[in-house]
Formats: structure tokens, C-alpha cells, sequence
């Protein structure tokens, strides 16, 4: 086993094999041993063999940092960490975006288990062909109340243009955060004329798109003469994005096993997730279709005020109400 042994140079931490104990058995029988493999079972893991998995654990892809970049990265997060205690000590809202995975609508395998009395049939094969069309799920995490607010768009698969007929594209992401505000937000803080919005630096809220800027300046700064201050996660550092961890995660847990059979199986499901520490969930479909390719000509871009932060600007930005 020596040789196919994995873990802790050290020998003080995990260890595993590569051979399974069927194969270990047959090895020492090739030397004389006789041994079950329940037996090798049972001895391997008194010697601190375990069933591992992978654990994505490496950021940037493997890529090592220069000392430059881990510094810049550091630098971020405790930017967005000062600025998230200033917002929460003004009492203004602090919300965590993102987009989740698009899902199939159909009878499509979810993984996962779950406890049923006979097991769901769905299609061999996942073709789009086969479903309704895909869900766009765009969602918000309030730090303060412990909300989530997710907004489900419908997009259906035309099977003559072999298309979907609505996107995630900027302009969804900025109307859903508008949403929200309306909605739910002003209820909420009603004092409020500031917003802090954690995201990706990628997707349909890029740092480098200008439909997303140019819609939250149109639908919040200047609909509802509010200050927004957005702070991007460098790239490889989404997955610390509070919301994937604090909603996204709950919510695939609570469907998991369940084919997502219709877009108000998926809202049922968003609606419905809750955790011990208080957690609850509002989910709303949006049937309004979004197209991709938008653009914002420069001349409409100038017009947005656009505040650059002094401490890393490019990551970081406020847009002025009128």
C-alpha cells in the first residue's frame, strides 16, 4: 500500500488509498494472508484511511498568486468588510446578489436524495428538446432582516429557432434589484437613500458592463433618488459572496432529489426554504423577456455620476442620484 498511499506527508493528517480493500484482500492473498474484505475495511481505517472526495478548495484555478495579487484580493475583502460594518452601523440595507444556475424545466434528473415511497421517472437523457424551457433565478440576500428575495424568469426553449426566448442579461439583474426595492426594500428601510450591493465581478454584473451600471443608475437612482455604492468580489472569489453560502446553498438542498417540473415548482421550492438560524425566502416569477447584445452608446454612458472609490477603485463605485 505504501505506493498508493495519499495525504499528509507528515503522517499526522488525513490519509487515503487508491486501492479499494477487494483489491488489498486479493494482494495479500497472492503472499499467503487470507482475509476478508471487511476485515481490510476494518483495518485501514484503524491505520486513518477514510472515503475522500475532491475538495474544491484551490482558488484562481490552480494558478499561485504573485505577492501583489494576494495582497490586492486581501485588500478587497477587507474593503468590503469596512464597508458592510459603516452601512449596517448607519442602519442602511446591505444586499448580496447574484445569478444561480439556469435549471431545465421538465422531467429532468435533480441530484440529490430524498425520502419517497417510489423513486420519480424522468427522461434518460437531458436534452433541451425534451423540457419546457430553463429557469433564469436571480437572487438577493439582505444582511440585516435575513432574507432572501428571488426573482425566476421564464425562458422557453423555440424548438423551430432552436433558441431561448429570454436571457440573464444586465438589464434582468438591475430590474430585479429594482424590484426588490420596491417591492420589499423601501417597506423595510424607509429611511434609507443609500444601498451597498455586494457582487460578482463577472456575468450579468460585471464591474465592466455598462447596461448593469446604467439601469441601477435609471431605475433607483434616478426613479428613486437613491445613492448606490457597489463593491465587486475579484475574480475566483465568488463563491464568498454571502449569498451563495447563506441562500443559493439552502435552496438547492431543499429541491434536491425533486425535477424541477415547472416554473412554479421552482417558486414553490425557493418559498419554502428555510433554516434554523431564521432564514426565509420570497420568490416572484418574472415573465418579461430580456435579449441579449443590449448596448449602452458612450453618449448615454457619460451622462450616468459615476463616483470611483479612492481605495481600489476599479472593484469599487458609488452612482449619485440627481
Amino acid at each position: 500500500m505504501e505506493y498508493e498511499k495519499a495525504g499528509d506527508p507528515m503522517g499526522k493528517g488525513l490519509k487515503w488509498t487508491r486501492k479499494t480493500p477487494k483489491k488489498i484482500a486479493r494482494q495479500l492473498e497472492l503472499l499467503g494472508i487470507m482475509v476478508s474484505e471487511k476485515t481490510v475495511e476494518r483495518l485501514v481505517k484503524k491505520m486513518g484511511f477514510s472515503l475522500r472526495c475532491n475538495n474544491k478548495s484551490i482558488s484562481n484555478g490552480g494558478k499561485k498568486l504573485t505577492k501583489e495579487e494576494q495582497e490586492r484580493k486581501n485588500q478587497q475583502f477587507l474593503y468590503i468588510a469596512r464597508m458592510s460594518k459603516e452601512f449596517e452601523r448607519k442602519k442602511l440595507p446591505v444586499i448580496s446578489c447574484d445569478s444561480k444556475k439556469k435549471e431545465l424545466i421538465g422531467s429532468f434528473k435533480n441530484s440529490g436524495t430524498r425520502l419517497k415511497r417510489e423513486e420519480d421517472l424522468v427522461y434518460d437523457h437531458d436534452f433541451i428538446s425534451y423540457g419546457i424551457g430553463r429557469a433564469l433565478i436571480y437572487g438577493l440576500f439582505d444582511y440585516h432582516q435575513k432574507e432572501g428575495f428571488v426573482y425566476v424568469g421564464k425562458s422557453f426553449y423555440d424548438k423551430k429557432k432552436k433558441s431561448f426566448t429570454s436571457s440573464d442579461t444586465s438589464e434582468f439583474a438591475a430590474e430585479n434589484v429594482a424590484r426588490w426595492w420596491r417591492d420589499y426594500g423601501q417597506k423595510r428601510y424607509p429611511n434609507a437613500k443609500e444601498i451597498l450591493i455586494l457582487v460578482d465581478s463577472g456575468g450579468s454584473n460585471g464591474y465592466k458592463v455598462r447596461m448593469w451600471k446604467a439601469k441601477l443608475y435609471e431605475l433607483l437612482c434616478k426613479g428613486y433618488g437613491l445613492k448606490i455604492t457597489v463593491c465587486h468580489y475579484l475574480p475566483g472569489s465568488s463563491k464568498y459572496n454571502p449569498i451563495e453560502h447563506r441562500l443559493f446553498g439552502e435552496i438547492s438542498k431543499n429541491w434536491r432529489g425533486t425535477p424541477l417540473v415547472s416554473f412554479e415548482t421552482i417558486s414553490k421550492y425557493i418559498r419554502t426554504t428555510k433554516t434554523i438560524t431564521g432564514l426565509k425566502v420570497h420568490s416572484r416569477i418574472v415573465s418579461k423577456n430580456y435579449t441579449k447584445n443590449k448596448k449602452v452608446s458612450d453618449k448615454d454612458f457619460l451622462t450616468i455620476k459615476i463616483l470611483s472609490h479612492e481605495e481600489i477603485p476599479k472593484w469599487n463605485y458609488t452612482l449619485l442620484a440627481n
